[in-house]
């Protein structure tokens, strides 16, 4: 018997397997010296091409659902020597696998048409209906620099997260190694590295090997069980724009945790300890009018929640992803295992002053 969601889990997971061979030739042709996310840098090409290959896979399979994506193609219209670029990475990736690429439609017929693709991730969002997420290139300073990004994919419907698919290509692919302070930085194509990470909501979550034809046999997987929370590992982001680090260090003192944190980029974090290679996942706000991106959030959160983890914000709400194409109802993100993601938030709303 077919499970519910099988097919926009298959479509999703091999969608986001050849973007993500996109993204590392992009780093390996583009990135030589280059740490700006200007409009012809690595991150821009990756960005868009990406995108494309997805976008043209849901389309075969899913032409009615809307698509919410962070690209659009205005740019590349008025710089023909720019689309050029990205049609050329567009064109030639491919899966090695001819049926698994036949499954996603083969490729895009022409440049023009990969701009019409491009463009069609311009959904408002919402809670009606089938809606896709797309972040074609999660952490583009992590990618630049050689560490961790997350090609990233979810669809929700009714405003409800059903499928979330996370391809970190510098992950390692052994569900059992510890994170360490060199996670974030020239993790790019060693030997053993690269995962997706799935999860469909009542399914559980799985990891596999980010291979170049046919998905790889996937594992279960849980996160780690932690009756001593000053032995936890947090994971935060490299940039202190993007949460408040001091906060963070003041939470994990309250809570005795001794280890550093670990400080990465993208949703590789949640993917992380989804898989029990961290513990928590603290993403604390650094401005009271910023809001989170659904796309940066809505496949992870998904994967943490089914491998056993509680997502919340710092009220401790759940993060709500039918209101937009923000979390305009939420701030901060909290992540840990369901069994002390009370502590955990407790300490963090002591900190922060929530609820005070």
């Amino acid at each position: 018997m077919t499970s519910l969601y099988a097919r926009e889990l298959e479509i999703a997971q091999l969608a986001v397997q050849r973007a993500s061979i996109l993204t590392k030739r992009v780093f390996h042709e583009k990135t030589k010296g280059t740490i700006s996310k200007s409009d012809a840098s690595p991150v821009t090409i990756g960005d868009f091409g990406a995108q494309a290959l997805i976008i043209a896979a849901l389309q075969r399979h899913f032409p009615t659902d809307e698509i919410v994506a962070e690209e659009e193609a205005s740019t590349l219209r008025s710089d023909d020597a720019l689309a050029e670029q990205i049609w050329d990475f567009v064109r030639d990736t491919k899966l090695d696998d001819v049926a698994s690429e036949l499954l996603l439609g083969g490729g895009i017929e022409s440049k023009d048409k990969m701009l019409e693709v491009i463009d069609l991730g311009n959904s408002k969002g919402g809670n009606m209906g089938r809606i896709w997420a797309i972040d074609p290139i999660d952490g583009t300073k992590g990618f630049l620099r050689g560490g961790q990004y997350a090609v990233c994919l979810a669809l929700m419907v009714d405003g409800d997260v059903k499928v979330g698919v996370l391809g970190c290509p510098n992950l390692p692919v052994d569900d059992s190694a510890e994170l360490d302070a060199g996670i974030g930085s020239n993790a790019s194509d060693e030997e053993g590295r690269g995962v997706v990470f799935s999860a469909v909501l009542g399914q559980g979550a799985t990891s596999r090997p980010l291979g170049t034809g046919a998905l790889a046999e996937g594992k279960k997987i849980r996160m780690k069980e932690v009756n001593d929370l000053s032995a936890a590992t947090f994971c935060e982001s490299v940039e202190s724009g993007h949460s408040n680090q001091g906060g963070a260090a003041e939470i994990a003192k309250k809570l005795n945790i001794t280890r550093p944190s670990v400080r990465m980029d993208s949703q590789a974090k949640y993917g992380s300890i989804a898989r029990g290679a961290g513990d928590i996942y603290l993403r604390l706000p650094t401005s009271k009018t910023y809001q989170e991106k659904i796309w940066d959030h809505a496949a992870g959160d998904l994967i943490v929640r089914e491998a056993g983890g509680q997502v919340t914000d710092t009220t401790g709400n759940r993060l709500d992803f039918s209101v937009g194409r923000t979390l305009a109802a939420n701030k901060g993100v909290v992540a840990a295992p369901a069994a002390v993601h009370g502590q955990v938030l407790k300490a963090v709303q002591e900190v922060l002053g929530v609820g005070q």
